[in-house]
Protein backbone atom coordinates (compact mmCIF):
# COMPACT_ATOMS: atom_id res chain seq x y z
CA UNK A 1 0.00 0.00 0.00
CA UNK A 2 1.02 3.64 -0.32
CA UNK A 3 1.55 5.67 2.85
CA UNK A 4 2.31 9.35 3.46
CA UNK A 5 5.89 8.29 4.09
CA UNK A 6 6.11 7.08 0.51
CA UNK A 7 5.11 10.62 -0.48
CA UNK A 8 7.99 11.95 1.62
CA UNK A 9 10.42 9.61 -0.13
CA UNK A 10 9.02 10.60 -3.53
CA UNK A 11 9.54 14.25 -2.68
CA UNK A 12 13.14 13.59 -1.64
CA UNK A 13 13.73 11.67 -4.88
CA UNK A 14 12.26 14.49 -6.95
CA UNK A 15 14.48 17.05 -5.20
CA UNK A 16 17.47 14.66 -5.44
CA UNK A 17 18.47 14.98 -1.78
CA UNK A 18 17.03 15.34 1.70
CA UNK A 19 17.10 18.82 3.21
CA UNK A 20 16.77 18.27 6.95
CA UNK A 21 16.06 21.97 7.51
CA UNK A 22 12.66 21.96 5.82
CA UNK A 23 9.20 21.44 7.35
CA UNK A 24 7.59 20.17 4.15
CA UNK A 25 8.12 16.48 4.99
CA UNK A 26 6.13 16.75 8.22
CA UNK A 27 3.36 18.55 6.34
CA UNK A 28 3.23 15.76 3.74
CA UNK A 29 2.80 13.19 6.50
CA UNK A 30 0.05 15.21 8.20
CA UNK A 31 -1.85 15.83 4.98
CA UNK A 32 -1.60 12.18 3.97
CA UNK A 33 -2.92 10.98 7.32
CA UNK A 34 -5.89 13.35 7.06
CA UNK A 35 -6.69 12.04 3.57
CA UNK A 36 -6.56 8.43 4.72
CA UNK A 37 -8.71 9.19 7.76
CA UNK A 38 -11.30 10.91 5.57
CA UNK A 39 -11.34 7.89 3.27
CA UNK A 40 -11.35 5.20 5.94
CA UNK A 41 -13.28 6.66 8.88
CA UNK A 42 -16.93 7.38 8.20
CA UNK A 43 -17.60 9.06 11.56
CA UNK A 44 -14.70 11.47 11.14
CA UNK A 45 -15.51 12.16 7.50
CA UNK A 46 -19.09 13.10 8.41
CA UNK A 47 -17.83 15.63 10.97
CA UNK A 48 -15.40 17.13 8.46
CA UNK A 49 -18.03 17.32 5.71
CA UNK A 50 -20.48 19.02 8.05
CA UNK A 51 -17.88 21.60 9.04
CA UNK A 52 -18.03 20.54 12.66
CA UNK A 53 -14.28 19.99 12.80
CA UNK A 54 -11.38 21.56 10.94
CA UNK A 55 -7.68 20.88 10.39
CA UNK A 56 -4.67 23.04 11.23
CA UNK A 57 -0.99 22.51 10.51
CA UNK A 58 1.79 23.81 12.79
CA UNK A 59 -0.38 25.47 15.43
CA UNK A 60 0.99 26.91 18.66
CA UNK A 61 0.00 25.38 21.97
CA UNK A 62 -0.23 26.97 25.44
CA UNK A 63 2.91 27.36 27.53
CA UNK A 64 5.96 29.54 27.77
CA UNK A 65 7.83 27.70 25.04
CA UNK A 66 5.10 28.29 22.47
CA UNK A 67 5.58 24.82 21.03
CA UNK A 68 3.92 24.09 17.68
CA UNK A 69 1.97 20.89 17.04
CA UNK A 70 2.21 19.45 13.54
CA UNK A 71 -1.47 18.58 13.09
CA UNK A 72 -4.56 19.51 15.08
CA UNK A 73 -8.12 18.49 14.27
CA UNK A 74 -11.12 19.78 16.19
CA UNK A 75 -13.59 22.62 16.55
CA UNK A 76 -12.63 26.19 15.77
CA UNK A 77 -12.78 29.15 18.13
CA UNK A 78 -14.51 32.38 17.13
CA UNK A 79 -11.28 33.68 15.53
CA UNK A 80 -10.94 30.59 13.33
CA UNK A 81 -8.03 29.19 15.31
CA UNK A 82 -8.29 25.78 17.00
CA UNK A 83 -10.23 25.72 20.26
CA UNK A 84 -7.95 23.48 22.31
CA UNK A 85 -10.76 22.79 24.77
CA UNK A 86 -12.56 21.11 21.86
CA UNK A 87 -9.55 19.39 20.36
CA UNK A 88 -10.14 15.90 18.95
CA UNK A 89 -6.97 14.71 17.20
CA UNK A 90 -3.35 15.78 17.66
CA UNK A 91 -0.49 14.32 15.61
CA UNK A 92 3.21 15.01 16.07
CA UNK A 93 5.68 14.00 13.31
CA UNK A 94 9.33 13.63 14.22
CA UNK A 95 12.34 12.27 12.37
CA UNK A 96 15.82 11.03 13.21
CA UNK A 97 17.49 10.79 9.83
CA UNK A 98 21.22 10.70 10.46
CA UNK A 99 22.12 12.39 13.73
CA UNK A 100 20.96 9.64 16.06
CA UNK A 101 22.54 11.59 18.89
CA UNK A 102 19.47 13.84 18.59
CA UNK A 103 17.12 11.04 19.56
CA UNK A 104 16.87 12.26 23.16
CA UNK A 105 15.83 15.75 22.03
CA UNK A 106 13.13 14.37 19.71
CA UNK A 107 11.94 12.03 22.48
CA UNK A 108 11.70 14.99 24.85
CA UNK A 109 9.73 16.92 22.22
CA UNK A 110 7.15 14.14 22.10
CA UNK A 111 6.99 13.91 25.87
CA UNK A 112 6.44 17.67 26.11
CA UNK A 113 3.67 17.57 23.51
CA UNK A 114 2.00 14.71 25.38
CA UNK A 115 1.94 16.65 28.65
CA UNK A 116 0.67 19.87 27.04
CA UNK A 117 -2.19 18.27 25.12
CA UNK A 118 -3.22 15.94 27.94
CA UNK A 119 -3.42 18.86 30.36
CA UNK A 120 -5.69 20.78 27.98
CA UNK A 121 -7.85 17.96 26.59
CA UNK A 122 -7.19 14.47 27.93
CA UNK A 123 -9.80 12.94 25.58
CA UNK A 124 -7.98 14.18 22.48
CA UNK A 125 -6.49 11.40 20.37
CA UNK A 126 -2.72 11.83 20.47
CA UNK A 127 -0.49 10.14 17.91
CA UNK A 128 3.25 10.28 17.22
CA UNK A 129 4.96 9.27 13.98
CA UNK A 130 8.73 8.93 13.83
CA UNK A 131 10.81 8.48 10.68
CA UNK A 132 13.99 6.60 11.55
CA UNK A 133 16.91 6.70 9.12
CA UNK A 134 18.60 3.34 8.65
CA UNK A 135 21.49 4.32 6.32
CA UNK A 136 24.89 3.77 7.96
CA UNK A 137 26.43 6.70 6.10
CA UNK A 138 24.83 9.76 4.60
CA UNK A 139 26.09 12.46 2.27
CA UNK A 140 25.24 15.73 3.99
CA UNK A 141 24.22 17.80 0.99
CA UNK A 142 22.20 20.57 2.64
CA UNK A 143 24.87 21.63 5.15
CA UNK A 144 28.16 20.54 3.59
CA UNK A 145 28.11 19.90 -0.17
CA UNK A 146 26.03 22.98 -0.97
CA UNK A 147 28.31 25.05 1.25
CA UNK A 148 31.23 24.21 -1.01
CA UNK A 149 29.21 25.44 -3.98
CA UNK A 150 27.94 28.57 -2.23
CA UNK A 151 29.63 30.79 -4.86
CA UNK A 152 28.86 28.42 -7.73
CA UNK A 153 25.17 27.54 -7.63
CA UNK A 154 25.21 26.77 -11.34
CA UNK A 155 27.96 24.22 -10.78
CA UNK A 156 25.93 22.53 -8.05
CA UNK A 157 22.80 22.50 -10.21
CA UNK A 158 24.49 21.17 -13.33
CA UNK A 159 27.28 18.97 -11.96
CA UNK A 160 26.22 17.66 -8.54
CA UNK A 161 22.42 17.69 -8.38
CA UNK A 162 21.74 15.27 -11.29
CA UNK A 163 24.04 12.68 -9.69
CA UNK A 164 22.41 12.71 -6.26
CA UNK A 165 20.11 9.79 -5.35
CA UNK A 166 21.10 8.16 -8.64
CA UNK A 167 23.43 5.47 -7.31
CA UNK A 168 26.60 7.34 -8.36
CA UNK A 169 29.02 5.94 -5.76
CA UNK A 170 31.83 8.29 -6.87
CA UNK A 171 30.09 10.94 -4.76
CA UNK A 172 31.43 9.24 -1.62
CA UNK A 173 35.05 9.78 -2.71
CA UNK A 174 34.47 13.24 -4.11
CA UNK A 175 32.79 14.61 -1.00
CA UNK A 176 34.43 12.65 1.82
CA UNK A 177 34.29 15.74 4.06
CA UNK A 178 30.48 15.69 3.88
CA UNK A 179 29.86 12.11 5.05
CA UNK A 180 27.96 11.50 8.28
CA UNK A 181 28.54 8.06 9.76
CA UNK A 182 25.97 6.07 11.74
CA UNK A 183 26.66 3.00 13.84
CA UNK A 184 24.72 0.03 12.40
CA UNK A 185 23.07 -0.32 15.84
CA UNK A 186 21.82 3.27 15.93
CA UNK A 187 18.50 2.69 14.19
CA UNK A 188 17.56 -0.15 16.53
CA UNK A 189 18.51 1.87 19.61
CA UNK A 190 16.47 4.81 18.34
CA UNK A 191 13.41 2.63 17.78
CA UNK A 192 13.76 1.08 21.24
CA UNK A 193 13.88 4.58 22.72
CA UNK A 194 10.67 5.71 21.04
CA UNK A 195 8.94 2.46 21.90
CA UNK A 196 9.34 3.46 25.54
CA UNK A 197 6.98 6.42 25.10
CA UNK A 198 3.89 5.95 27.29
CA UNK A 199 0.80 4.66 25.48
CA UNK A 200 -2.77 3.98 26.60
CA UNK A 201 -5.79 1.81 25.69
CA UNK A 202 -8.65 3.43 23.76
CA UNK A 203 -11.01 3.74 26.72
CA UNK A 204 -8.57 5.07 29.32
CA UNK A 205 -8.42 8.77 28.51
CA UNK A 206 -7.45 9.60 32.09
CA UNK A 207 -4.09 7.90 31.47
CA UNK A 208 -1.44 10.23 30.04
CA UNK A 209 -0.11 8.43 27.03
CA UNK A 210 -0.09 8.29 23.24
CA UNK A 211 -2.91 6.47 21.54
CA UNK A 212 -0.46 5.25 18.91
CA UNK A 213 3.25 5.58 18.18
CA UNK A 214 4.18 4.76 14.57
CA UNK A 215 7.84 4.06 13.75
CA UNK A 216 8.84 4.12 10.07
CA UNK A 217 12.33 3.01 8.92
CA UNK A 218 13.49 4.93 5.85
CA UNK A 219 16.69 4.60 3.82
CA UNK A 220 18.05 7.96 2.66
CA UNK A 221 21.76 8.52 2.02
CA UNK A 222 21.47 11.07 -0.85
CA UNK A 223 23.64 8.85 -3.06
CA UNK A 224 21.29 5.94 -3.73
CA UNK A 225 17.56 6.20 -4.47
CA UNK A 226 15.61 6.76 -1.23
CA UNK A 227 13.02 4.26 -0.06
CA UNK A 228 10.74 3.33 2.78
CA UNK A 229 12.66 0.38 4.25
CA UNK A 230 9.92 -2.23 4.17
CA UNK A 231 12.44 -5.09 4.11
CA UNK A 232 13.98 -4.34 7.49
CA UNK A 233 15.40 -6.34 10.40
CA UNK A 234 13.69 -4.13 13.01
CA UNK A 235 10.47 -6.11 13.26
CA UNK A 236 8.37 -3.35 11.65
CA UNK A 237 5.74 -4.09 9.00
CA UNK A 238 5.31 -0.53 7.77
CA UNK A 239 2.08 -1.06 5.83
CA UNK A 240 0.39 -3.13 8.53
CA UNK A 241 1.41 -0.72 11.28
CA UNK A 242 0.19 2.29 9.31
CA UNK A 243 -3.16 0.61 8.64
CA UNK A 244 -3.41 -0.27 12.32
CA UNK A 245 -2.76 3.36 13.27
CA UNK A 246 -5.53 4.64 10.98
CA UNK A 247 -7.90 2.03 12.40
CA UNK A 248 -6.94 2.92 15.99
CA UNK A 249 -7.55 6.63 15.39
CA UNK A 250 -10.92 5.90 13.79
CA UNK A 251 -12.07 3.58 16.57
CA UNK A 252 -10.93 5.99 19.27
CA UNK A 253 -12.68 8.86 17.49
CA UNK A 254 -15.92 6.90 17.22
CA UNK A 255 -15.79 6.00 20.92
CA UNK A 256 -14.89 9.44 22.26
CA UNK A 257 -16.69 11.78 19.90
CA UNK A 258 -19.61 9.83 18.43
CA UNK A 259 -22.11 12.33 19.85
Amino acid sequence: MSTPFDSVVERIASERYHNQRRQIHSDLVSQGIVRDLEEGCETLRADIDSGQIRTWLNSKTPGARGRKIDLLMGEAAADGKPDLRKLRICIENKSVWTAHRNVDARYDDLNDALQVIHSVKSEAILVATVIVGVATRVLNVADQVKKQYREDTEGFTNYVLPRLSSGDSTLWDEFQFAISENDPRDARKTIEKFRSLPTRPIGQTHVMGYDFVLLVPVFVDNVHPPRVERANTLGIDVDAEYARMIDRICRAYSVRFKD
